[in-house]
């Protein structure tokens, strides 16, 4: 009996991985098929002017994009349906940036992986068929990783995404910077000169994780909650969505441009996010006593930095960055984990025809009432799908 019950438990995982192999699979013929046409011709460089490299980030992100789509038509597609129109608006809106966001991360991966592959390799040119298969295997990389966050994307995972893709763009904008002694300023001066488009772009693409973080934390407050708090949980979506618009508008407008608008963007960013933890520990019920320590620990790390910044000046302003953002994505990691921790697995459509003007929220918010926190019986870890439901 018990052997049989496991059984079933690991059948849907098996299919999952399987389907997700299968994709990588896919997605490796579609690189080296694309690769082939693209870079039909002479051997070309792996970085630089007619590079392998641009082209098998194109359509690496191309795959990636088309794979995260597909995987979340396959396995979330009738989540949406019993939702009223706003919620299910939200679930698209959030699909949608998810979409871009993973075709960013493929793209920005692989062209960082080829400028670090061209030190090791200088002067190395590749063939069509050489090309073609580099194409293949990021592509397959890429669609492996897509197709799984379709099947299942956890708020925390969006976090971690984050964090990648803002290293790996950064990074980036560091080995291309124009001025090799950038770091004696600030992290903006990586949005000049004839590389600043990776930089800037990665700040834009990161503001839309950052509010689409925001949504995702909105669900798992919702299941948490139901919709007796939705007034509650719409300003902790607002406020996530404000400071993804104002992280946005930091590359929108460069350093080169426009100072004093880069610069309104720069501390809105860092004023909207402390807005938007004090809502979300406001929201929550009862946050934990690791979590207060946690912020309060933030917090302090936070002033001690500008204390060595400004007056003792041990440290330069690219440094005060570098900590205040390690922090920031610290207690962000906590927080989603936190409150994914105390939401319930399934899906919750909202009781309300409208968000705003209905206070009707019968069959779901009494479900979600009586949903003991996850830690109590009956409850089950994870925050479940690809998909915001609230």
């Amino acid at each position: 009996m018990g052997h049989d019950t496991a059984d079933r438990e690991t059948q849907p995982a098996t299919r999952r991985e399987s389907q997700a192999i299968l994709a990588a699979w896919a997605s490796f013929g579609v690189g080296v098929l694309f690769g082939l046409v693209a870079l039909a011709g002479d051997p070309r460089p792996i970085t630089g002017e007619g590079s392998v490299t641009q082209p098998t980030a194109g359509i690496a992100a191309l795959v990636a994009a088309c794979a995260f789509v597909l995987s979340t038509l396959l396995h979330r597609r009738g989540e949406t349906v019993p939702m009223p129109p706003w919620q299910r608006a939200v679930s698209r809106a959030a699909t949608v940036a998810l979409t871009v966001a993973f075709a960013a991360v493929a793209y920005m991966g692989v062209i960082t992986g080829g400028e670090i592959l061209s030190l090791g390799l200088q002067g190395l040119e590749a063939p069509a068929i050489g090309g073609a298969l580099l194409t293949g295997i990021a592509s397959a990389a890429s669609g492996w990783l897509s197709y799984q966050a379709g099947v299942e994307l956890r708020t925390h995972d969006l976090a971690t995404l984050l964090f990648s893709y803002l290293t790996i763009g950064t990074l980036f904008a560091m080995i291309t910077a124009a001025d090799p002694r950038w770091w004696e300023r600030h992290f903006s001066e990586l949005g000049t000169g004839t590389g600043a488009w990776a930089f800037n772009g990665t700040l834009i693409v990161a503001g839309l994780l950052v509010a689409t973080i925001g949504a995702y934390l909105g669900r798992d407050l919702h299941r948490w909650l139901g919709d007796g708090a939705l007034r509650r949980i719409a300003a902790v979506v607002v406020l996530f969505a404000l400071t993804g618009a104002a992280l946005a508008g930091v590359g929108f407008f460069p350093v080169s441009g426009d100072r004093l608008v880069h610069s309104i963007a720069a501390f809105g960013t860092l004023g909207l996010f402390g807005a938007s933890a004090v809502a979300v520990l406001i929201v929550m019920p009862g946050p934990p006593r690791a979590m207060l320590l946690t912020t309060v620990g933030a917090g302090i790390g936070v002033v001690a930095a500008l204390l060595l910044w400004r007056p003792f000046a041990l440290i330069s302003i690219a440094g005060l960055e570098v900590i205040v953002v390690g922090i920031i994505f610290v207690w962000l990691t906590t927080l989603v984990r936190t409150v994914a921790a105390g939401a319930p697995q399934a899906s919750l459509p909202s009781g309300r025809p409208r968000l705003r003007g209905d206070r009707r929220a019968p069959a779901a918010t009494r479900w979600a009432e009586a949903v003991p926190p996850k830690g109590g019986s009956g409850s089950t870890s994870g925050d479940g799908d690809g998909k915001v439901d609230a």
